[in-house]
C-alpha cells in the first residue's frame, strides 16, 4: 500500500493550528524512512533589512528542491541560481536545512515564498515574508496662519508607514486631540492629524510637538518639534531720558518696537514741524545734540507691519541753563530755635515743572500757586492804597467846601 504523503495531510489541517502543532503532526506522520517532508518558517523584517528564508527538510533523499518567489518565479533549483537577482543568495544547503537570504528588502518583496520538494509527488510549504515600514520623523504643515485673536490650523503628516503609524500632538506635556486621516497607498499608509487651536499674542513661540508611534520602533517614537508663530500688529514705546533737559544738553530717544513680523522700518517725525537739522536717526534711536528751546515740541515714533500700525510720542521741553536756588525754611520746635537753610543746588524737578500724566516721559511746564499769591497780595495792596487816597481826597474836598459856605453869611452881616 502506498503511504500517504505528509504534505497532503498538512494541507488538510485547519487554519487555526499553529506551526508547532503542524510540525508535530508531520513528525508523527513521517515515521517511515521513505517519508519526506518540507517545512517553511514565516519571516518579518524591516524595509531595507535582510530576510532569511529557511526550508527545513525531513528524511531528505536527494530529491529536487525548488524555491520560488511570490510570483512563482524560480529563485533556486537544487542550490543553483535560476533568477538573476543578486539580492538573493543561497547561504546553506544541507539534508536538513536550505536557507537563502534577501538583502535590501522592500515592500514589493512581501508575500509567500514556496519551498518545494519534488519526489514522486510534490511537497511544498510557504514561508510568508512580512515587511515593516517604520515612519520617518513626521512633518508639520501650516494650513491656516496663526493671527492674534484667531485660530491656528496645523497638520502633522507621516507620509509612509506599514502598518499605519499612530500620531499624537503634545503641548506642555498634555495631548491635544486631533482629527486623524488615513490613506491607503497599496502596500503602505499615509497618516495625518489636524488640530485647530485659538491663539493670542502670548502664544507666540509656544512649543508644540507631533509624535509618531509604530511597532517597528520597539517602543521608541519619532518626534517633530514645532514653534508656534503668532502674527500680531506692532506695539511702540519711546524710552525717555532721565532728568531735566537744558540748553546745550543732548537728547537720546529710543523707540522700543515689538511685532510679528517685526517691522522693518521705524519712522521718526515731529508733529507740525520738521525734524531739527542736528537730529540723527540710527535704527530705532533719535539723537539731537546741543539742544535749544527751538527744539521744543512733540516727537513721534511710528512702526507698521502687515497686521497693523502703532505710534508713541514724546514732548520735549528744553529749559534755560540756569541754576535754581530754593529757600527751604525749617519748622521751629519748642526746644530748637528756628533755622533757615539756603540751598544753591539745582533741584531734580523745579517747582515750575511736572510730569505729563499722558506721557510719563515728557516734562511739561506748570505754574506754582506761590507767585500768584504774591501778585494778588501786591495788587490788593495797591487797590487798597488807591481807595484810601481817594477817600482822603474826597473828605478834604468836602471839608474845604463847608468852610467856604460858613464864611459867606458872616461877611454879608458886616
Amino acid at each position: 500500500m502506498r503511504p500517504v504523503r505528509s504534505s497532503v495531510l498538512c494541507r488538510l489541517l485547519p487554519a487555526p493550528y499553529s506551526l508547532a502543532l503542524r510540525s508535530l503532526v508531520l513528525v508523527l506522520l513521517c515515521i517511515t524512512p521513505h517519508c519526506q517532508a518540507v517545512q517553511a518558517e514565516n519571516v518579518t523584517v524591516l524595509e531595507g533589512g535582510t530576510a532569511q528564508i529557511s526550508c527545513r527538510l525531513q528524511n531528505y533523499d536527494g530529491s529536487i528542491v525548488v524555491i520560488q518567489n511570490p510570483r512563482r518565479q524560480t529563485l533556486f533549483f537544487n542550490g543553483t541560481r535560476a533568477l538573476k537577482d543578486d539580492r538573493f543568495q543561497m547561504v546553506l544547503f544541507t539534508q536538513r536545512l536550505v536557507r537563502i537570504t534577501l538583502t535590501n528588502v522592500s515592500v514589493s518583496d512581501e508575500g509567500g515564498y514556496f519551498c518545494q520538494l519534488y519526489t514522486d509527488s510534490t511537497h511544498h510549504q510557504v514561508a510568508t515574508l512580512s515587511v515593516l515600514v517604520p515612519p520617518e520623523t513626521p512633518t508639520v504643515e501650516v494650513k491656516q496662519e496663526a493671527v492674534e485673536g484667531g485660530e491656528a490650523e496645523l497638520t502633522c503628516v507621516s507620509p509612509r508607514s506599514k502598518p499605519a503609524a499612530t500620531l499624537r500632538w503634545m503641548r506642555k506635556g498634555r495631548e491635544i486631540a486631533g482629527v486623524v486621516s488615513l490613506q491607503d497607498n497599496g502596500k503602505t499608509f499615509s497618516v495625518s492629524s489636524t488640530i485647530r487651536i485659538p491663539v493670542e499674542r502670548k502664544d507666540d513661540g509656544a512649543a508644540l510637538s507631533c509624535e509618531a508611534f509604530h511597532p517597528a520602533l520597539n517602543g521608541q517614537k519619532r518626534i517633530r518639534h514645532y514653534r508656534l508663530d503668532v502674527y500680531f500688529a506692532p506695539t511702540v514705546r519711546i524710552v525717555p531720558p532721565a532728568g531735566i533737559l537744558r540748553e546745550g544738553d543732548s537728547l537720546t530717544l529710543t523707540c522700543s518696537v515689538t511685532g510679528n513680523p517685526q517691522p522693518r522700518n521705524t519712522q521718526w517725525s515731529k508733529i507740525n514741524d520738521t525734524l531739527p537739522e542736528r537730529a540723527e536717526i540710527s535704527g530705532t534711536t533719535l539723537q539731537i545734540s546741543r539742544l535749544s528751546q527751538s527744539h521744543n515740541g512733540t516727537y513721534l515714533c511710528q512702526a507698521q507691519n502687515d497686521y497693523g500700525r502703532a505710534a508713541d510720542h514724546y514732548t520735549l521741553l528744553v529749559y534755560d541753563n540756569v541754576s535754581v536756588t530754593t529757600m527751604v525754611p525749617s519748622t521751629p520746635t519748642p526746644t530748637t530755635p528756628s533755622i533757615t537753610s539756603h540751598s544753591t543746588t539745582p533741584t531734580l524737578l523745579p517747582p515750575t515743572l511736572a510730569l505729563d500724566p499722558e506721557d510719563p516721559g515728557a516734562v511739561v511746564e506748570t505754574h506754582s500757586a506761590v507767585p500768584y499769591a504774591v501778585i494778588g497780595g501786591v495788587l490788593a495792596l495797591l487797590v487798597f492804597t488807591v481807595i484810601c487816597v481817594l477817600i482822603v481826597t474826597i473828605w478834604c474836598s468836602v471839608r474845604q467846601k463847608g468852610s467856604y459856605r460858613t464864611r459867606e453869611p458872616i461877611l454879608a452881616w458886616y
